[in-house]
């Protein structure tokens, strides 16, 4: 993995909302295939982040690097085009269009993949939203909306896919579903940035860690290393 295309570098970037600094010096590196995470409690600096990543904060020191190309000055949708995907926390589906409009809106191959993900795809992965294929995205329960809000942005064929706390409010019966599907994303090599506080079930899945307090990084390194400092995702992500 060492060896692979570095993919996404955010390099000591100081972000933040008028005159209120939430970054300092931000770093965060994923390769190509990796599933990475960003952990750390609410308001740690994690959806600043994100949202520096995307261009919607855009940061006013340091640089970010997407695919080799610095896109920090970037607008989020020539962001976008490049190939980063969100699947946002809350979901943000659309509520009057059907399961299947939601699903082909913004669909590309935008990493010219050999064997994009299209409807049989996404139906294979999530039988239930072919089920509710007609079905308006408001009369989806908050699972179906999550299994949509994934479908979409798979639907894209991202370089890198960010997950925002998807298994967040859901059942225990669901939220196996998602992190299957999640575990069957990192078999297939999507490269992916996982946000979650379930840091059991992400030493299984990820292969990095970063751990972030008051918009700095206080410790990163890899599934090995987390799961032999037991103290550090309990001091600094357990609730």
């Amino acid at each position: 993995m060492s060896q692979a295309r570095e993919v996404l570098r955010v390099d000591a970037i100081d972000a933040g909302y008028g005159q209120s600094q939430v970054l300092f010096g931000m770093h965060l590196a994923i390769r190509e295939g990796e599933t990475a995470t960003l952990l750390g409690r609410n308001g740690a600096g994690k959806t600043t982040t994100v949202r520096a990543i995307l261009g919607l904060t855009p940061p006013h020191k340091g640089s970010i690097h997407f695919n080799g190309r610095r896109v920090d000055a970037w607008p989020t949708d020539r962001i976008a085009r490049l190939g980063v995907a969100l699947v946002p926390e809350g979901r943000q589906i659309f509520p009057n269009l059907s399961v299947t409009e939601n699903l082909v809106a913004f669909a590309a191959n935008r990493r010219g993949a050999k064997g994009p993900w299209n409807l049989e795809r996404v139906h294979a992965l999530f039988p239930r939203l072919k089920e509710r294929a007609r079905n308006m995205g408001n009369q989806l329960s908050g699972g179906e909306q999550q299994m949509l809000a994934i479908g979409r942005a798979l639907m894209t064929n991202p370089a890198l896919l960010i997950l925002d706390e998807v298994t967040e409010g859901l059942s225990p019966l669901i939220r196996e579903e998602i992190w299957t599907c999640l575990r069957q994303l990192r078999a297939e090599g999507q490269t992916a940035l996982v946000i979650d506080k379930y840091v059991e079930r992400l030493l299984s899945l990820a292969d990095h860690h970063t751990v972030v307090e008051k918009g700095r990084v206080v410790w990163a390194g890899s599934s090995a290393q987390l799961r032999e400092a037991p103290d550090i995702w309990r001091f600094y992500v357990g609730v």
